[in-house]
């Protein structure tokens, strides 16, 4: 294990425990959460050493690689991600018709096959071999290992994205440096991560789906967004909610919660998410953040 001395987005180290979270995914094991004692920030530690991470993801349970339908909550995230995929390249298409994108953390390429269809050059980073072969075999992608990232020329893309990934990266700072090095003058980076202030994330407290300890390694909030990406001189310039997260979140948490599903509950838990954002437009369940120089 690994333990982080200083907070990754202020350096300070003091910090107290926030909660006590289980993986209910793969190990069973039971993982601390951390606050930050000056900015607030909220991340696991300690936490797998990052050579340790990758079999914490070996579970057929871990949707975000996995084409599977069986089961309710499954079938249900492949019924909505055909949705999502087309907003998505409508978000993009806002800013250029078309372009080079690099999509990190692009799991089996769905996304990425969406733009390569709309006419889009692609380009994938993606850790995990079996989710990065697939995205190769199905739709005849350009994925690569995630360490050959730095070997892309500066400013080279018009879109960078990143959908439920920032908070998996052993390195954030870095990562966000690699961001901003890569981003052309005019593009638009676009992070997509859960939001531990909603109220879903207060409802379930430590049955929170979207903790996903140890998976996840940070847990955001719209200021520690953009306090993050402030220390590199990158602006967030607007912030847009995902409103189907708190209904999928909800079912997943009712399930650690309960053992059950409780379709009834979890989509009134999440329908009360989604109400409860609409008064700031910044606690959804998760949210996207579009940052550029």
């Amino acid at each position: 294990m690994e333990k982080l001395e200083h907070c990754p987005i202020c350096n300070s180290i003091r910090n107290k425990e926030f909660l006590l979270c289980k993986d209910h995914t793969v190990s069973r094991e039971t993982f601390a959460i951390v606050q930050c004692e000056s900015c607030g920030f909220k991340f696991t530690n300690p936490r797998p050493e990052e050579n340790e991470l990758g079999k914490y993801y070996k579970s057929a349970d871990y949707v975000s690689h996995s084409n599977t339908k069986k089961g309710f909550i499954n079938a249900t995230y492949q019924s909505v991600r055909k949705y999502t995929l087309l907003k998505k390249l409508q978000l993009i298409s806002k800013f250029y018709k078309t372009g080079k994108i690099l999509d990190i953390g692009c799991g089996t390429g769905e996304f990425l096959n969406t733009c390569k269809n709309a006419k889009w050059q692609t380009f994938g980073i993606e850790p995990d071999s079996d989710a990065r072969k697939m995205a190769i075999k199905n739709y005849a992608l350009d994925v690569r290992e995630e360490a050959e990232l730095n070997k892309f020329e500066d400013e080279s893309f018009d879109i960078i994205s990143m959908w439920h990934v920032l908070e998996h990266v052993p390195k954030l700072n870095e990562r966000v440096e690699e961001l901003k090095r890569l981003i052309k003058p005019n593009g638009v980076i676009i992070i997509a991560v859960p939001n531990c202030n909603s109220l879903d994330a207060k409802i379930y407290a430590n049955n929170w789906a979207a903790y996903d300890v140890p998976r996840h390694l940070y847990h955001f909030t719209p200021k520690d967004i953009e306090t993050l990406f402030k220390k590199v001189d990158l602006k967030v310039f607007r912030i847009l909610p995902m409103v189907f997260d708190s209904f999928y979140v909800s079912m997943l948490s009712e399930k650690i919660k309960t053992g059950k599903t409780n379709i009834i509950r979890s989509t009134w838990n999440g329908l009360r998410s989604n109400i409860s954002a609409l008064k700031t437009g910044k606690t959804y369940s998760s949210q996207i953040y579009l940052i550029r120089k």
